[in-house]
């Protein structure tokens, strides 16, 4: 019986009250034979923003995903999220490519 992929939900409080989320997925890499941790959702309130909130909620993920001998943690970011982008890249998140002679890596859909 195939196992149930591990979710997960991180909320972030500023004085009790819900600032920020992370909602994460365990999956399997077949290229590494380990399991990597998507991350599907980042959200921080408006107000909440520039405080570094996301910042901490990323670095709570990475912790389960080294506790879960994980080979990497990935997510989707759009190219016009400039502020997302500068955040996860100063995190050390980067486009991905499994070797310089095959490139970069997209995501596609197929809308049904």
């Amino acid at each position: 019986m195939a196992k149930r992929p591990y979710a997960f939900t991180l909320i972030a409080y500023v004085d009790e009250v819900a600032a920020g989320l992370v909602n994460c997925f365990e999956q399997f890499s077949t290229f590494a034979c380990k399991p990597l941790i998507n991350i599907h959702d980042v959200v921080v309130l408006k107000q909440h923003r520039g405080r570094g909130i996301s910042k901490r909620m990323l670095e709570q993920v990475e912790q389960i995903a080294l506790e879960k001998d994980c080979c990497k943690l990935t997510l989707e970011v759009l190219t016009g999220n400039a502020v997302a982008r500068s955040a996860y890249q100063g995190f050390g998140f980067s486009s991905y490519q499994l070797s310089p002679e095959t490139g970069s890596a997209e995501f596609w859909q197929k809308l049904l």
